[in-house]
Formats: structure tokens, sequence, C-alpha cells
């Protein structure tokens, strides 16, 4: 196994999700130059992120509406569209088909 692989400058730091005014504690090796006053009063490193258990709907048992009627309106338009040009060229073919037979008939 590899030596000094594994970092070894684990110290405390503070993430803060933004979007939910919500922060944690924890250690952490990410380079910040930010700090911020925690509840116990000491000055910890920051890291703002984005999304947290706090914002995350997985976490949260929000849903997010996806917009899937438009996609099956288009489907069915298009399978449509493909049945009428399938029958227009059936009826096309008939009278081409008569016209052969009929030819040949009178031959």
């Amino acid at each position: 196994m590899k030596k000094s692989l594994h970092p070894t400058d684990y110290r405390l730091v503070v993430f803060m999700d933004e979007s939910a005014n919500f922060s944690f504690l924890t250690k952490s090796t990410v380079p910040t130059t930010e700090t911020v006053k925690w509840e116990d009063g000491n000055e910890y490193p920051l890291v703002k992120v984005h999304i947290s258990s706090a914002s995350h709907p997985f976490f949260t048992g929000e849903e997010k509406i996806i917009d899937t009627e438009g996609r099956v309106d288009r489907f069915a338009a298009r399978l449509k569209a493909a049945e009428a040009h399938k029958a227009a060229l059936a009826k096309k073919a008939k009278p081409a088909a008569a016209k052969s037979k009929k030819v040949e008939a009178e031959k």
C-alpha cells in the first residue's frame, strides 16, 4: 500500500448551505480563505455550498415536477402522423396495384 496517499491536514471547518440557511461543523481538508464565528465562539474556516441535506429534495421530501406531458403529446402526434402517412401510402398503392392488374389483364 502506498504511504502518504491520504491527507493528514484535517481541521474543523464550517459548511454553510446558503439556500437553506443551514450550517454544520465537521472536519475537512478543503482549502478556503473565508472564516466564520461558530456557535461555540471560536472562528473556523467557512465553505459555502449550494445544496445540502437541508435543501436537497431527497432529504426534504419535496417533489420536483417534470414536464412529461409535452413529451407524451409529441410522441402521440408523431405516431398519429406516421399512421396517417402509412394509410395515405396504402391508399395510393391500391389504385396503382389495380391499374397494373388491369394492364396485365388486357394483355
